[in-house]
């Protein structure tokens, strides 16, 4: 067991979650005041002392249910066709036109002469749902990945495609609108023993009574028998896991579904989950930045020797400077402008870079936000008054004017406009954050804009969400801008911007 939460710690680490070494110590004897067998009970502890972030949870939770599944000779995949076809191809596992799912008769296949059919799986599928059993949806997810998934030993296909293609044949959609219809016809009672539970879920009621629901009410149970197919799913993909932990081993398998963590997710190429799981980063995030910063600020570094100081004060001791005294520094809060591209290519990166800069506003004296596609506008008035950066961000899309032609990035354009209309207003106390990849569209860059924010403020920086190795690549030209700036930082995750962010201030 000792080797098993090494590996599984270890992996931990690979994924990018910190664990230390007394962590992993408080881990392992964690375990020996819980019961092995209680898997929950188990996970829950370990979790508690080795994660410290809710949003890595989910991460450790996948590994979790990778190095902790059951293992055992009943989650052994045998090495033969799929059940639904006779040939193992990819359409193996089609249910038939009549609805019967390939080779439909009970016995059938390779799982034993106890597998089910389709009709009798689909009913006992429909049972298990509307009765909320989780015994029997367990049941039912074994039946289910057994008969329609197609895994076979050794083969390097990630458990993605098998719930795919389990799920694909289960058609859960028509299960809840069955559902649904049965309790409609029941009145509306979905919970553990309600309609149809007493004959054999049939689809009629006890009462051969129909009764309409109000709009609450059908809602209401549309919530429920979909979280009950959720929990279905789950457990089918957790079924999918013990198998393939069984065949393939837990290192093998938790490498190949590793997946980053919300901080190290490219929020360039982020998908729709990832997206949401970036969002519920941020509010956390600016608030422990906030924190950073104003800690760094209030203990800056001694400064320099007072003189004056020290001697007056070493008059109480006879002229012997016990106390020595020093200048201490009284750093300013900078003013920060961002300049950010919110052309389609960028504008993730700059929706979550305008959300972060403005939950830690508090630690700058001022912050004005300008965005530009080729035409440019101020959008500091957004900001006013809003408790969630978000909803400004949501009217920046919708009511910012930045198209000057056609609504394809002009670099150029935008910063002469910028300097014309806002440039004197920079002063030394300002940092200019410049956002975007620099891809010009082959328009003129004007550079000598740049060059001339950089004498009058005190720092200007480039934050480019493109990796380093394609700067300067087709029409981009950040070469030509990074040559009057600070610095040219690659910021494409959370993590990037979190340190730019913590060293800026």
């Amino acid at each position: 067991m000792l080797s098993l939460l090494s590996g599984f710690v270890a992996e931990l680490r690979a994924a990018g979650i910190p664990v230390s070494l007394t962590e992993h110590l408080d881990a392992a004897e964690a375990m020996t005041h819980v019961p092995l067998e209680d898997r929950d009970a188990l996970k829950y502890t370990l979790g508690a002392a080795l994660v410290k972030s809710s949003t890595h949870w989910r991460a450790y939770e996948t590994t979790f249910e990778i190095y902790f599944a059951l293992r055992g000779s009943e989650y052994k995949i045998e090495d033969e066709p799929p059940t639904g076809g006779s040939d193992g191809s990819e359409e193996a596992g089609e249910p038939s036109p009549s609805g019967q799912g390939g080779q439909g008769g009970a016995g059938q296949g390779g799982s034993g002469s106890n597998q089910l059919s389709a009709a009798e799986l689909a009913e006992m599928l429909y049972k298990a749902l509307l009765s909320a059993d989780a015994g029997a949806m367990t049941a039912a997810a074994r039946q289910a990945v057994s008969r329609y998934a197609g895994m076979e030993a050794g083969r390097p296909v990630g458990g993605t495609y098998y719930l795919y293609r389990t799920l694909r044949n289960l058609d859960l959609d028509k299960v809840l609108a069955r559902l649904l219809e049965e309790a409609r016809s029941a009145g509306g009672s979905g919970g553990s023993g309600g309609p149809g539970s007493g004959d054999g879920g049939d689809g009629e009621s006890g009462s051969g009574a129909s009764t309409s629901l109000t709009p609450l009410e059908e809602r209401l149970l549309t919530d429920e028998f979909q979280s009950r197919i959720d929990a279905l799913k789950e457990e089918i993909e957790n079924e999918i896991r013990r198998r393939l932990v069984a065949d393939r081993g837990a290192e093998v398998l938790a490498k190949s579904v590793r997946k980053p963590l919300p901080e190290d997710i490219d929020v360039m190429h982020a998908t729709r989950d990832e997206l949401v799981a970036l969002r519920k980063s941020l509010q956390p995030l600016s608030r422990k930045l906030a924190v950073r910063l104003a800690r760094k600020r209030r203990h800056g570094r001694r400064g320099p020797l007072d003189f004056r100081a020290t001697v007056r004060h070493s008059l109480s001791t006879g002229g012997v400077p016990v106390d020595v005294k020093f200048r201490y520094p009284r750093p300013a809060k900078p003013e920060i402008i961002v300049i950010a591209d919110i052309s389609g290519s960028v504008a993730s990166f700059a929706r979550f870079t305008l959300h972060l800069v403005h939950a830690i506003s508090t630690q700058f004296s001022k912050v004005r936000s300008f965005v530009f596609i080729d035409g440019i506008d101020e959008v500091t008035r957004f900001f006013e008054g809003v408790d969630d950066p978000a909803e400004a961000v949501q009217r920046i899309n919708t009511e910012a004017d930045v198209v000057w032609v056609d609504g394809h990035s002009d670099y150029g354009h935008a910063l002469m406009v910028f300097w014309e209309k806002w440039g004197e207003e920079i002063s030394p106390r300002s940092s200019i954050l410049l956002l975007g990849d620099a891809r010009n569209n082959y328009h003129a860059s004007q550079s000598w804009v740049v060059k001339e924010m950089a004498a009058r403020a005190r720092h200007v920086y480039w934050l480019n969400p493109e990796p380093r190795s394609y700067w300067d690549s087709g029409d981009s030209i950040v070469g030509e801008y990074g040559a009057f700036c600070d610095d040219v930082v690659e910021c494409r995750t959370l993590r990037q911007l979190e340190r730019f962010v913590g060293e800026l201030a």
